[in-house]
């Protein structure tokens, strides 16, 4: 069975650690209403994405 021969110090365990952070999630503005939404995802605010209307939003 594998064991580590010593501890492991706080410094390696924090360097190991370092790419696991939560990242923020980025936004970009919707070209044709201007609502925040997440990039190559349908606007929920309009229904366009690429320049096309994919889903009809009826007021």
């Amino acid at each position: 069975m594998a064991v580590p021969k010593r501890k492991t110090t706080p410094s390696k365990r924090g360097m190991r650690r370092s790419h696991d952070a939560i990242k923020p999630m980025s936004f970009q503005e919707c070209p044709n209403c201007g609502e925040l939404k997440l990039p190559h995802n349908l606007c929920r605010g309009c229904g366009h994405y690429n320049g096309r209307e994919i889903v009809s939003t009826e007021a």
